[in-house]
């Protein structure tokens, strides 16, 4: 019933905004044409503004789930029209809060106790109410400043309802409207309920944030607030109260005197050395989610916050991936062809010339613009969405990291808009790339492989003697099919002979039939020319090795 309910809800709101007229009827059956055609919804009247506004209008109307993959859209302007992103990205995820009593009824349930014996002092009114969490204020018995977050009462099974809605309304798009299959909704639906369904889980949210402020203790680049582990579950979490400018309130970042450069420039460093030195990457760095310390504005240092979404990438991806920014950058497009096919990530039967080709024309006319102009997120983009032509499997990882830097960059071009990234990325890529294969950093591989290869040491003899009796087996294997193999040639070989005979035979037979009948000559002069045509064919055919 709830299914049915949402499924009406749904069609109310596609309707309001016409969001059929986004289909292209031609591609649809016979039966969904004439459908179409008699529905009582060509009768109302198309609301007058773009394609891109009405679909914003629409997931808004359909609620907190719908934004929320709507904002998750805005972020892959590889699959969507530039349009199309920046009005998605204007979807707000914020909702009415629920009320503050049931709000302590979850937190009790959770952690056994009333929130008067858990709290020094809590706030009734919330700081934040998204549509996965409410987040309110609170003071532990120490005197320590906390936020609360709980989860949504009830909110598995919207998402599970909406979840199975999209991933059906995706399976129409990517057969009915044009370019459906290109922008492969059904496998971005799929990502996307594997993200939020990630997000309810606030243990793993305190374990990732525990994580990246311990990546970073030392650091005056980034601060993680503490997470308090007595009091995490997985629907509340309560973690250090930090207090700080929204970053995306540049005034007021300005006017504490901020060094606004090297803030920028920090931002870029931040987002690298999380990548390649840590392995371990905020992969939800939106404004939303990162505040400016006020404590030292010419030493400027971010504060990040809600980290359930995480990236990492295989040690080979990211060797790879440096080597690949870095080759780009140079302009070394058959280097950047041939990294893609060595790494596995285009089919190995790809031919260097032409994704070399491909990729030059992808990002020559980027290069057109001035460097500190060119966007690093979006060269990615082009260059990835090159690589989909030569049936490039992008992995959910890959596609993390491009969200990311796609954000700090854009963060950083409007904290100090002549930011030069490449000139910020290029000497941390050159010297992770160096310090990765100096004598040091190969000892440190070894150094961190030594135990496990120590453990697997003494299994290595009877390995080499399982390898040697499984070749051994193997060479059996082989001469058992070389043999069968001969046998069945030798067979062939025999029955060609046997057809040889046969003709011969019935050549003699008619040849000896001509001299002891001559009238039979003139007889075969008067076939037809087809008959002989089917006997040309008929003794090739015989005659056939």
């Amino acid at each position: 019933m709830r299914r049915l309910r949402r499924l009406l809800t749904i069609i109310t709101v596609i309707t309001r905004y016409r969001l059929d007229l986004l289909i292209d009827r031609q591609r649809l059956p016979l039966m969904l044409k004439w459908l179409f055609t008699l529905s009582p919804l060509r009768l109302v009247p198309a609301p007058k503004m773009p394609d891109a506004e009405r679909l914003r209008l629409a997931l808004e109307g359909l609620g907190p789930i719908f934004i929320k993959f709507g904002q998750a859209l805005s972020t892959r302007p590889d699959l969507l029209p530039p349009d199309y992103a920046r009005e998605l990205a204007k979807l707000q995820d914020q909702v009415p809060p629920f009320c503050a009593n049931e709000f302590r009824s979850i937190v009790e349930a959770a952690l056994g106790q009333s929130t008067d014996t858990l709290f020094k002092q809590f706030d009734e009114e919330p700081l934040a109410s998204a549509s996965i969490a409410q987040v309110h204020g609170a003071t532990l018995p120490s005197g320590r400043k906390v936020v609360v977050k709980v989860v949504r009462p009830n909110i598995q099974p919207t998402i599970e309802v909406d979840t199975r809605l999209m991933a059906k309304l995706a399976q129409w798009i990517e057969r009915y409207v044009p370019d459906g299959k290109r922008l492969r909704p059904v496998e971005v639906v799929g990502d996307y309920r594997q993200t939020i369904l990630d997000e309810l889980d606030l243990q793993r949210e305190a374990g990732n944030t525990s994580q990246l402020r311990r990546n970073f203790l030392t650091s005056d680049m980034l601060y993680v607030p503490e997470v308090y582990f007595d009091y995490v579950r997985s629907n509340v979490m309560v973690m250090e109260r930090i207090e700080g400018i929204p970053v995306g309130d540049v005034g007021a970042i300005e006017a504490q005197g901020t060094d606004m450069k090297l803030l920028a420039e920090r931002g870029v460093e931040i987002f690298f050395t999380q990548v390649f030195r840590d392995n371990f990457f905020h992969a939800d760095m939106h404004p939303g989610n990162i505040f400016i310390s006020r404590r030292e504005p010419k030493n400027p240092q971010y504060i990040g916050i809600d980290c359930a979404i995480i990236g990492s990438l295989s040690d080979f991806d990211r060797y790879y991936l440096a080597r690949n920014l870095l080759a780009i950058f140079e302009r070394d497009y058959r280097q950047v062809a041939v990294l893609h096919i060595e790494c596995g990530w285009v089919p190995p039967s790809t031919r260097v010339q032409d994704f070399e080709s491909a990729i030059r024309s992808a990002c020559e006319p980027v290069f057109e613009k001035p460097i500190g102009e060119i966007s690093f997120g979006l060269l990615l983009i082009y260059l990835f969405r090159t690589a989909r032509r030569f049936d490039m499997e992008i992995q959910p990882s890959l596609v993390l990291l491009q969200k990311t830097l796609l954000n700090i960059e854009g963060l950083g071009r409007e904290l100090y808009p002549q930011l030069d990234l490449w000139q910020t990325a290029k000497p941390y890529l050159d010297r992770w790339i160096k310090d990765r294969y100096a004598p040091a950093g190969m000892i440190e591989q070894i150094r961190n492989h030594a135990p496990q290869w120590l453990e697997q040491l003494p299994n290595v003899p009877d390995l080499v003697l399982e390898s040697l009796n499984h070749g051994s087996r193997l060479n059996e294997l082989v001469s058992a099919q070389q043999q069968q193999l001969e046998k069945v040639r030798s067979e062939l070989e025999n029955e060609r002979k046997r057809k040889r005979l046969r003709l011969t035979g019935t050549l003699l037979l008619i040849g000896g039939l001509v001299v002891a009948q001559p009238q039979i000559l003139d007889n075969i002069r008067q076939l037809p020319p087809i008959s002989w045509a089917l006997f040309a064919v008929a003794a090739a055919l015989l005659l056939r090795p």
